[in-house]
């Protein structure tokens, strides 16, 4: 049976594959198309909405935010008959960009993971200014990675820029967590952590995400 939600990466470096073939159960059906970028027409073209998970600088987490969105949106709609949902991991270089206006072609909407470090603020300014705004398709730009600890300085820094560029953003704030980073190697994803209090928070963040975007919900 199809599944409802399908995750595809067109990033050459395969980090998402590399982590979805660790995975003993895939929630979600999967590819890799970074030769074959054509194929993505066939997924619009199934009736899916269409999400890509975008940012030119590199190590921002769109994997992780791709994966883990993915998996909590195809856990609501468990027992769906037919493809509902498509989220693409897109690479993280300009020397890709070509891969990424690909990607654009077929999307209903883009998700820009931004973590709040000043280091990104101008590499996430260039693929939203240069890249996602010329096509007009909708985004907003996620903040992600935001560890607590360090207190509410660096978030509200980061919501003040955003604000201050006019990008549209989402108020779900995705956490940094031991767990995230341990889950690749362990091949999980953020539905099959273990039931403790950090990986409730984890599940949480997403399951709050994928409510304020409304996938998963009716059709």
């Amino acid at each position: 049976m199809q599944a409802a939600v399908h995750v595809v990466s067109i990033d050459p470096q395969g980090s998402t594959i590399w982590w979805a073939n660790r995975l003993s159960d895939l929630p979600f059906d999967f590819s890799q198309e970074h030769q074959t970028p054509e194929n993505l027409a066939i997924l619009k073209d199934s009736g899916a909405q269409v999400h890509v998970v975008a940012n030119q600088k590199g190590g921002v987490g769109k994997t992780t935010v791709t994966l883990n969105l993915a998996a909590v949106v195809a856990d609501v709609l468990k027992g769906a008959s037919t493809l509902r949902h498509v989220f693409i991991d897109t690479p993280g270089s300009l020397q890709d960009e070509n891969l990424l206006l690909e990607a654009l072609k077929y999307a209903h909407d883009v998700i820009v993971p931004m973590p709040p470090e000043p280091l990104a603020f101008d590499p996430t300014a260039r693929t939203i200014e240069q890249v996602i705004q010329p096509t007009g398709i909708p985004y907003r730009v996620l903040i992600n990675n935001w560890d607590p600890r360090d207190g509410q300085v660096d978030l509200e820094d980061t919501r003040a820029y955003i604000d201050a560029q006019g990008w549209p953003s989402l108020k779900s704030v995705i956490r940094r967590y031991k767990v995230h980073s341990r889950a690749s190697a362990e091949g999980k994803v953020v539905t099959q952590y273990e039931e403790n209090k950090p990986s409730f928070k984890a599940r949480e963040d997403f399951y709050r995400l994928a409510i304020e975007l409304r996938y998963g919900g009716a059709a």
